[in-house]
């Protein structure tokens, strides 16, 4: 497990560029090697994401991938941030999640979103008008086949086989940037993450209009990227590329419907860098930052932007033989 005052969790969502030089094969099964890899530290959480059709190869199948991770540790959290809901058949979904709930003896948990991309609306030919009534429908079809009982569905009863292992199955939160998903994901669902922070007042009033006690300030911070490198310029230099891909590839989308979101197309690494979000560190650098935190805690995203395998693995070898050892004595809970 973790040595004391220190924790960490990793993200994937398998990006990978023409330039990256990868097969999607390799990218997997890097990712999977890496969570294997994470267990063995004692990493908190491992997270996937979703998008469709994209031409990064971004990834499509976030429970398939989640199950192949799920078969490689054994004490990590299993996250989904989030689940596109209005792509997915929510009985059908129900099944796989209570699969990989049963895979993992309970590591699940997803955050529930309606998605922006144009082009996978698009691609499914859903309507992006009825991504509130979609996502209310999931949410309440996935809490009714998590009690493990059978239930009203469309007309019919149904009844999602087998059980979840976990009580009440995978945890359900809402994602999103807009008030209506914070006071929808207050009203429907297990708890709130928001894209960005300013739309968490609209969950907390909405929570206390209904009557439940107030959830208190924001959980979530700043979206920062960090990685490690003996020498941060060189570092920089041979990671910013793909840091540049993921913050650009994300800002097209977003720029559609002037989404709220920590990331923005920019013009080259050089303002990527001023824009400070995405940090190239060395461990002592890590270090003094989380033993100034209130909670030493640390996301990394490894293969962000198609970065390099290779080129990845320094990063987090870095962190497992330089960083962690100066928590091993720690007595921060």
């Amino acid at each position: 497990m973790n040595p004391p005052g220190v924790s960490f969790a990793l993200r994937f969502d398998f990006r990978n560029p023409e330039m990256a030089g990868t097969s999607m094969a390799d990218r997997y099964s890097a990712a999977l090697d890496m969570a294997e890899w994470a267990e063995g530290l004692g990493c908190g959480m491992i997270t996937v994401s979703e998008h469709h059709g994209s031409d990064d190869g971004y990834l499509p199948s976030p429970i398939p991938m989640l199950a192949a991770m799920a078969a490689r540790t054994k004490n990590a959290r299993l996250l989904i941030a989030a689940l596109i809901a209005p792509f997915h058949d929510p009985l059908r979904l129900a099944e796989d999640l209570v699969f990989v709930d049963n895979l993992s003896r309970g590591r699940v948990d997803l955050i529930v979103a309606g998605g922006y991309v144009r082009e996978e609306f698009a691609m499914f030919d859903v309507p992006m008008k009825e991504r509130g009534k979609r996502v209310t429908e999931t949410i309440a079809t996935l809490k009714a086949a998590f009690t493990g009982e059978p239930f009203e569905y469309q007309g019919r009863t149904v009844h999602v086989t087998p059980a979840p292992f976990r009580p009440g199955g995978p945890g359900l939160l809402l994602g999103g940037s807009s008030e209506p998903a914070a006071r929808r994901a207050a009203r429907i669902a297990d708890g709130f993450v928001p894209s960005v922070p300013a739309v968490w007042d609209f969950y907390r009033d909405e929570v206390v209009k209904l009557g439940r006690p107030d959830p208190g300030p924001c959980p979530i911070g700043e979206n920062r990227l960090v990685a490690l490198a003996e020498d941060p310029d060189e570092g920089w230099e041979r990671m910013a590329p793909y840091f540049l891909h993921e913050s650009n590839a994300y800002g097209k989308w977003q720029a559609q419907d002037n989404v709220a979101s920590p990331f923005h197309s920019v013009a080259d690494t050089d303002r990527l860098r001023e824009t400070g979000q995405y940090r190239v560190l060395t461990p002592d650098q890590l270090i003094a930052e989380l033993k100034a935190a209130p909670v030493p805690y640390v996301q990394f995203h490894p293969l962000c932007g198609g970065m390099p395998i290779e080129l990845a693995w320094s990063s987090l070898r870095l962190f497992e033989k330089e960083v962690m050892p100066a928590f091993a004595d720690s007595s921060v809970a």
